[in-house]
């Protein structure tokens, strides 16, 4: 079988002239946009008690012993520098009637002052009780940055759950499970 990584006359050949080392950001994009996922939206709060959140497609277990999760935010967002700042942060996972608050946290407005929140039992993180089917409250544990990306590992510290059918995203558009 020929692969790119064996074949020289293939143009994504390292060998290859013009070979620039990866895919270009649109075909990227347009590869990771093919591949479905849960939609989440992550908070957190400021040292003054604001609170900071948005809409997130990179959320994946790590591990159960710790219980341990990650997600990979912008290194140029307010909500990471928030997060760095408390070491602490909430996961929320939309539930299917979420649309509307996945896109909200999604663009430049008072996200907060949109979807109703309150905050959570154990570390007053903002919870978004009305279109999260399940939050998890985490401390962060550990961080990693790649490219422009930062990846926070966060040790769930407590869950609320409820039992729902999960938004999902995917070819750029919000879907359900079929059936649901």
């Amino acid at each position: 079988m020929t692969t790119v990584d064996s074949d020289p006359r293939h143009p994504r050949y390292p060998g290859y002239p013009g070979y620039p080392g990866y895919v270009d950001a649109s075909e990227y994009r347009t590869l990771m946009g093919g591949f479905p996922t849960g939609v989440v939206v992550v908070t957190t709060t400021g040292d003054d008690g604001t609170p900071y959140g948005l809409t997130c497609s990179s959320l994946s277990s790590v591990t159960v012993r710790p219980p341990t999760l990650q997600v990979s935010l912008m290194s140029t967002s307010k909500v990471l520098a928030a997060i760095l700042g408390n070491q602490r942060f909430a996961v929320n996972l939309l539930h299917a009637r979420a649309r509307e608050a996945a896109s909200v946290f999604a663009s430049p407005v008072d996200r907060f002052a949109r979807v109703p929140w309150r905050p959570t039992p154990r570390l007053g993180l903002p919870w978004l009780h009305r279109d999260a089917f399940a939050v998890a409250e985490c401390r962060l544990a550990r961080t990693l940055e790649i490219g422009d990306h930062t990846m926070l590992f966060g040790e769930v510290t407590a869950v609320d759950h409820a039992d729902d059918v999960p938004l999902l995203y995917g070819r750029r558009q919000y879907s359900v499970w079929p059936g649901d």
